[in-house]
């Protein structure tokens, strides 16, 4: 491990000469590089430097015990001695969990798409709290919403609701909320009382450059036609809405929220281009096993992840067997209790796997 963080602190000091070349400062794109780079393991050389300095200390203050007479000095340094021992594990900690591979997306903006699945009206209405609940945490957050397609659902909710998290961080806080999420209520419709079990899907999709995914024009087929709205009336008679077809992967986005064609052009792309990329990390994670079996799920979109039980305002995330009795304040966007537990639980897995 030890010999990984001096690399790494080897390779941080050459990135500080590479950024005051002025070869480099005068290239943008190696001068972003390396700044990305640098930012990425700052964390982990400042902690690597507070650990040798915690070993230096101790190591002398090891050496004052053994010369030391005087009973009172002797006292003072052992208590030093002490603190500084005690803070060597939770050092030692600190550079496994940085030591961890970063996901590369997780500094990322996030796509999310949220549908009703079983139950009809209920699992729309539920799709549309699920958004408010999202949007709320991301509010708090200071980060941006951008709707990019929304399928309003006459008795409320959505059929489907399409949206960006603009913000540093969002996709390594929402990555986990792949898959199927289940309600347990009484829906307002219900005069009897009876409790009903109604399931919305939700996927999250990192942002994807155009850098980061090769997609040729050749590949995508690009349609036209004229937006409509709910029972199907044009609203508005120009051929503004765009369907984009991925020939190679059959990947299909249609777009008709904006009036203008571009804009719809512009918001399509960023979808697919999320999609593909999506499709083709998925497909190379089947062959990882030991990221398939971590603790926090596959991402399978039809893994069943969570439970919202109103009867008894309970939460239960099945995959990490989290259960907390705050549903209120849950849909209320307050999510750091159960994105941090899963964060958790992920880091320790991998932890696990890195000392395999």
């Amino acid at each position: 491990m030890f010999d990984r963080l001096q690399a790494v602190e080897d390779r941080y000091e050459r990135l500080n000469e590479l950024l005051s070349d002025p070869d480099i400062v005068s290239d943008s794109k190696k001068l972003r590089e390396y700044s990305k780079e640098q930012s990425d393991i700052q964390d982990m050389v400042e902690v690597y430097r507070e650990y040798k300095q915690v070993k230096q200390q101790l190591a002398d203050a090891r050496e004052m015990l053994d010369i030391e007479k005087d009973p009172e000095m002797h006292e003072l340094v052992k208590e030093e001695f002490n603190e500084l021992n005690d803070r060597i594990p939770e050092l030692e900690e600190r550079l496994k969990i940085l030591l961890i591979p970063k996901d590369p997306n997780d500094d990322k903006n996030v796509i999310m798409e949220i549908r009703g699945a079983a139950g009809g009206d209920e699992a729309n209405i539920f799709a549309g709290d699920l958004f408010r609940m999202y949007t709320r945490y991301a509010e708090a957050q200071g980060w941006k919403i951008d709707i990019m397609e929304a399928s309003p659902n006459p008795a409320g909710g959505y059929k489907e609701v399409i949206f960006m998290i603009n913000g540093q961080g969002a996709y390594s806080r929402f990555k986990y909320e792949n898959g199927a999420h289940r309600v347990q209520r009484v829906p307002a419709t219900e005069s009897q009382g009876r409790i009903h079990t109604s399931t919305a899907t939700v996927a999250c999709l990192p942002e994807v450059e155009e850098v980061d995914v090769d997609i040729h024009e050749k590949d995508i087929r690009v349609d036209t036609f004229a937006s409509s709205g709910a029972g199907g009336q044009s609203v508005n008679t120009t051929m503004s809405a765009v369907r984009m077809t991925h020939l190679p992967t059959g990947v299909v986005v249609s777009m008709q929220d904006e009036r203008s064609q571009i804009k719809n052009r512009e918001k399509a792309m960023k979808i697919l281009r999320a999609r593909v990329a999506d499709m083709y990390m998925q497909e190379a994670q089947k062959e990882i096993d030991a990221t398939r079996k971590s603790a926090v799920g596959t991402g399978d979109r039809s893994e069943r992840i969570r439970t919202y039980n109103y009867p008894q305002n309970r939460v239960t995330d099945h995959r990490i067997g989290l259960t907390i009795q705050k549903l209120d304040q849950i849909m209320e966007g307050k999510l750091d209790e159960v994105f941090d537990a899963l964060i958790l639980e992920d880091q320790s897995a991998k932890l696990a796997h890195l000392n395999d």
